[in-house]
């Protein structure tokens, strides 16, 4: 995956419902019917990815709230992205991209 998605931002699809229970996210696409499930760290990089303006603005934030080595956190956040937006949980947008309502 290119770094270059890093100044992406991140959309969740129409289709797309989540919900969290017990500190973990279930993700469903009611088109596809595709379903899956995020434990407690993949909750946090969702989270972030949904506060954040940029994907590379939640990896900072991520940086900032993990101990970890950057370069395994960010190969892990951009397996996750690379993951939910095959399965059409998540699109992204280039910033340039005018953002839709």
């Amino acid at each position: 995956m290119d770094a270059r998605i890093l100044q992406d931002r991140a959309r969740v699809p129409d289709a797309v419902i989540t919900r969290e229970v017990g500190g973990e996210t279930i993700l469903l696409n009611l088109e596809t019917g595709i379903y899956f499930g995020l434990d407690a760290v993949g909750t946090s990089f969702w989270q972030a990815i949904r506060s954040s303006q940029t994907l590379g603005d939640a990896l900072t934030a991520l940086h900032d709230e993990y101990d970890a080595a950057p370069a395994i956190l960010r190969e892990d956040f951009l397996r996750l992205l690379d993951d939910l937006v095959a399965k059409g949980l998540l699109e992204r947008a280039d910033a340039t991209t005018p953002s839709v309502p």
